[in-house]
């Protein structure tokens, strides 16, 4: 990947099997237009096509987004169906996904780190819907996302009732992940995404596969089946007895670095 062209919004980069999408309109606070919607759905398939394994979605500061754009929504030319493209790539991607938000997410800019697997905060993110305060209902699976995250109390407090979550109120409550600071967020979500794209791709696509099939399953006997599938799976692979391997070699290491003899017992 070679960084943005000209007259895209959303910046990719990559780092060691992680692409990096960064919202690039500060000018605009980063607010969700049209173009900003489909050039992020632009970004999510560039560092796919890259052979990304993992992808974080950063912006560039003080907004990490402002929402849909009010003179967007009062030009009803586009439908709202399709300003939700971004959203809806980035939440199709195969591959791991992190938000890392560092500034506020309000209105529709809190489905971009919803549609994420794993959210990181600073103490300056703030988790602000106000949809209904523009007089226009949530959409793109707000309630039903925001409601996973933090039940349907949390997202009736914050949807209906206005409250606005911090970045370590959303640790707290289980919109975040985890809290980190400032300086250290977007290298903590460049660790966790590396070390996912450093795994196996195909298991790693399996493995979430599994995790989003599961949240329709009403009981752990579905999930255990469904699971049992994929194991049987992962275990028919060459790269599993492979794996296996490795760390019984690393094992063995270890055992005789302190001294201990890593050959079986003989039987009395």
């Amino acid at each position: 990947m070679s960084g943005i062209p000209e007259n895209r919004l959303v910046r990719v980069t990559a780092e060691g099997g992680v692409g990096v999408l960064s919202l690039a309109d500060p000018e605009h606070r980063n607010t969700l237009s049209k173009q900003m919607s489909d050039d992020l759905a632009w970004a999510v398939d560039a560092a796919l096509d890259d052979g990304a394994r993992a992808l974080v979605l950063t912006a560039e500061p003080p907004v990490f987004c402002a929402g849909g754009s009010l003179e967007g929504l009062l030009n009803r030319t586009v439908p709202l169906a399709e300003m939700y493209a971004g959203m809806e790539r980035l939440a199709a991607a195969a591959v791991p996904t992190i938000a890392a938000v560092g500034g506020p997410a309000i209105g529709a800019g809190v489905n971009l780190p919803l549609a994420c697997d794993v959210i990181l905060a600073s103490p300056a993110a703030r988790f602000d819907p106000r949809f209904l305060d523009a007089g226009i209902h949530p959409g793109g699976g707000h309630l039903w996302r925001l409601a996973e995250r933090v039940g349907a109390q949390g997202a009736a407090a914050l949807v209906l009732c206005g409250d606005v979550l911090t970045g370590e109120e959303a640790a707290d409550m289980g919109l975040a992940w985890r809290c980190v600071p400032e300086d250290r967020l977007e290298s903590t979500a460049l660790r966790l995404a590396g070390r996912a794209a450093e795994r196996s791709a195909p298991l790693v696509r399996r493995a979430k596969q599994t995790l989003l099939a599961g949240r329709a399953l009403s009981s752990p006997k579905e999930a255990a089946e469904l699971e049992l599938a994929a194991q049987e799976w992962s275990v028919g692979r060459p790269e599993f007895a492979e794996s296996v391997r490795s760390i019984q070699r690393k094992l063995a290491e270890r055992r005789d670095g302190s001294g201990t003899s890593h050959t079986p017992p003989r039987s009395p």
